[in-house]
Order: C-alpha cells, then sequence, then structure tokens
C-alpha cells in the first residue's frame, strides 16, 4: 500500500501505538516528534522490523510558521498525504481559581491551535490529489464531558471536536473522512500519581484501557471498512460517558 499517513506526537504512549498499528495496517508512516528524536527513531524501527516503511518529521505544533515550512517540504519531496492523526498536544493542569494565564496560553495554543497549525498545509495537496483521505483528531473524554482540573484542555478538546464536525462537512464531498477519538484512562506514564482505586469507580468496566484498543479505533477510522463514516466522536472509555 502507498498511502501516507503522518501520526504527531508519536514518539511514545498512544501515538507510538498508533503508528505501528497503521504500519501493520500497510500503511506508509510519517513519525513526528517535538523533541524526542531517539523515541521517534524507536517508532520507526518498530514499524520497519514490522514490515512496513516510514520517515521521520520534526517540528513544534505550536509554531505555525515551522509547521507551514516543514510540513511542504515533506509534501513537495514525497507528494501529498493520504492521512493524518493528529495525536500531539500537552496538558498543564490546575484547579481554575490556581490557574495562571500562562497555563492557559499553552494549553490552547498546543492543542487547539496546533489543528490549524498542521492541517492547513496538508488539506489542499490532499484534496488536488483526488485519492480521498483519512483525518482522525484525537480528543478526550476531558472533551466530552469535562474534568475537574482541566478546564483548558477539556476546553481544546472539546473545541477540536467542533473544528473536526465543521471540516468533515467542508471535506466530505472529496471523499475526506474527519473524525474524532475521545480516549478516556489509558494505561500510559499520564496515569502515575492518579488515586486508580477512586477513578475506577466511574469507569462501568472497572480497569483502564491500552494504548492498542485506542490504536485499533484509530485503525478502523482510516481503513476502507470506514470510508462511510464521517463527522463522528468514537469513545474509548470503558463506558465512562
Amino acid at each position: 500500500m502507498n498511502k501516507t499517513i503522518l501520526v504527531t506526537g508519536a514518539s511514545k504512549g498512544i501515538g507510538r501505538a498508533i503508528a505501528e498499528r497503521l504500519g501493520r495496517d500497510n500503511f506508509r508512516i510519517v513519525v513526528h516528534y517535538g523533541r524526542d528524536h531517539a523515541g521517534a527513531a524507536e517508532t520507526l524501527s518498530m514499524i520497519q522490523k514490522n514490515g512496513s516503511d516510514g520517515r521521520l518529521i520534526s517540528f513544534d505544533i505550536a509554531d505555525r510558521e515551522a509547521c507551514k515550512t516543514v510540513i511542504e517540504q515533506d509534501i513537495e519531496t514525497h507528494g501529498p498525504l493520504y492521512g493524518v492523526v493528529l495525536n500531539a498536544g500537552i496538558t498543564d493542569d490546575a484547579a481554575f481559581p490556581a490557574m495562571e494565564g500562562g497555563a492557559w496560553d499553552r494549553v490552547l495554543r498546543t492543542n487547539l491551535d496546533g489543528f490549524y497549525n498542521v492541517l492547513h498545509p496538508i488539506i489542499l495537496p490532499m484534496v488536488s490529489a483526488r485519492k480521498g483521505g483519512r483525518v482522525v483528531v484525537m480528543s478526550s473524554v476531558s472533551g466530552v464531558v469535562g474534568n475537574r482540573g482541566q478546564t483548558n484542555y477539556s476546553a481544546t478538546k472539546a473545541g477540536l471536536i467542533g473544528a473536526a464536525k465543521s471540516l468533515a462537512v467542508e471535506l466530505a464531498k472529496r471523499k475526506i473522512t474527519v473524525n474524532c477519538v475521545a480516549p478516556g484512562l489509558i494505561d500510559t506514564g499520564m496515569l502515575e500519581g492518579l488515586p486508580l482505586d477512586k477513578i475506577m469507580d466511574a469507569i462501568p468496566l472497572r480497569r483502564v484501557g491500552t494504548v492498542a484498543e485506542v490504536a485499533g479505533a484509530v485503525s478502523f477510522l482510516c481503513s476502507d471498512e470506514a470510508s462511510y463514516i464521517t463527522r463522528q466522536v468514537l469513545s474509548v472509555n470503558g463506558g465512562m460517558a
């Protein structure tokens, strides 16, 4: 398969699992990283060991000019992308009365602006290629139902759902689908320090999810079988919402 998908934030965790799974699905993967070159290189090595191929790409998703420059150069060299998984993002949690303006700005400038910064240079070449395409935006249960101490993060993840739904309408006639995946509590390093015993009461399935389960949802939305699915939010959260 010659279709190429960019996965942002693919140097570890959910992003790495998504990149590996899509590689096993015979997509060529553009492995994005911000600063963790070693992690991204390890992800790419895993993809190659599984029989697929790819390349590394690096930029700060909050830096609009850097995104534009690097992505346009990549497309000029390798051609338009078939798909994008917008996975990269940050958290900076605090109760709202104690949340500093800098924390609000950093999370919005990264998570929400990153949608525009990454996708804007990609979409027109994708449309011009006339081969359809897939866009999967990683939201969160926090963007669906909100979460204590995450007003900034929840605002971005809810905003991404709105942006994705609007873009889905615009791109539908081009056979480019746009969907969201909204994970709940997933077994990554982000769970360290959380009171999991108490949190389990809010999860009907009474366990945290795995990165493989999230990657499976993304894989489906990128597949041919999902060609009639667009403008949707697929929650992977054990029944939390």
